[in-house]
């Protein structure tokens, strides 16, 4: 049997207040809607709640023996309901995604500072994470949408490329190579190479792309992001190889050099969770962004 709320919230207004007429007042109702829900729900207790005089209301003995449970339940309920209403809310006012950190330092901070302009009520909640915690953070709905790498697809997300781009070998300005437009592979010959360890998916594509020719190359360092890799670069101890939007990082020392002889690129996509609508903001805001990437 379905639980009669509107029934109960009925039956504890009259108890408190001492009368239909105040009870109904209070529950903004006309008397006869009152009394058809005391009604309906002393028809479905099987028993009788009120017993009405000309005079007063007064309680049965099953009605006091219930009322305090009732009135008790009634106001937890109130209080869980406001507090789905309250982070209701709070959802509507906070925008929370995740990107990878590349992306995350070099294009956000300008797009969220015109976001901010456009949305002043909106606070943004910005996840910078790896590849797979990106669509970790969407599936399980801490973020609403990602921008990631395009990898597996899973049942419940949906994956749509946005941007391609490619891979550059940095060097310092000072070295032999920043004069050239372009480097070919076997160019990194003996090189000492600065390599970022914690991003197996890169680093695998870079392997694979190197080929025979990574063999060559002297692997000196292993870091745990592309800043720390790009200094080692500025201070002139090793190139390394990252996505060409680290170059607006990149201090005024160093070269971004094309590679020449293999096309070596990654492709972002935009996250989301399947059959999941994006809000208002959040659709503003994926747009900017690949506005962004599309101009860089």
């Amino acid at each position: 049997m379905r639980t009669d709320y509107l029934g109960l919230e009925a039956f504890v207004a009259i108890a408190d207040l001492g009368s239909f007429k105040r009870a109904a007042a209070h529950l903004t109702l006309s008397q006869t809607a009152l009394s058809h829900r005391i009604r309906k729900l002393e028809a479905d207790l099987g028993v009788q709640l009120l017993i009405r005089t000309t005079r007063e209301v007064a309680l049965t003995k099953e009605a006091q023996a219930i009322l305090p449970e009732v009135r008790e339940s009634l106001r937890a309920l109130a209080s869980a309901y406001y507090g789905l209403t309250e982070e209701g809310h709070a959802r509507r006012r906070t925008l929370s995604f995740a990107c990878l950190p590349t992306l995350a330092y070099n294009y956000l901070p300008q797009i969220l500072r015109d976001f901010a302009e456009e949305h002043r009520e909106i606070v943004v909640q910005l996840h910078d994470r790896q590849v797979s915690q990106v669509y970790e953070l969407v599936e399980n709905g801490t973020a609403e949408f990602g921008i990631s790498l395009v990898g597996a697809r899973r049942w419940d997300l949906d994956v749509r490329a946005i941007h391609t781009e490619p891979y550059v070998l940095f060097v310092h300005r000072a070295h032999p190579l920043a004069r050239q437009d372009s480097v070919r592979r076997s160019d990194l010959a003996g090189m000492p190479f600065a390599q970022i360890s914690t991003q197996s998916r890169n680093r695998q594509m870079v392997d694979d792309a190197l080929g025979e020719y990574r063999e060559a190359m002297h692997l000196r360092y292993l870091v745990q992001n592309p800043a720390m890799a790009l200094s080692l670069v500025a201070a002139g101890a090793a190139v390394t190889i990252l996505p060409r939007l680290m170059a607006n990082l990149a201090w005024e020392d160093l070269v971004a050099l094309p590679f020449s002889d293999v096309s070596m690129q990654r492709t972002l996509g935009l996250v989301t969770r399947r059959g999941a609508a994006l809000s208002a903001p959040s659709r503003r805001l994926v747009g900017m962004i690949t506005d962004a990437l599309a101009g860089s």
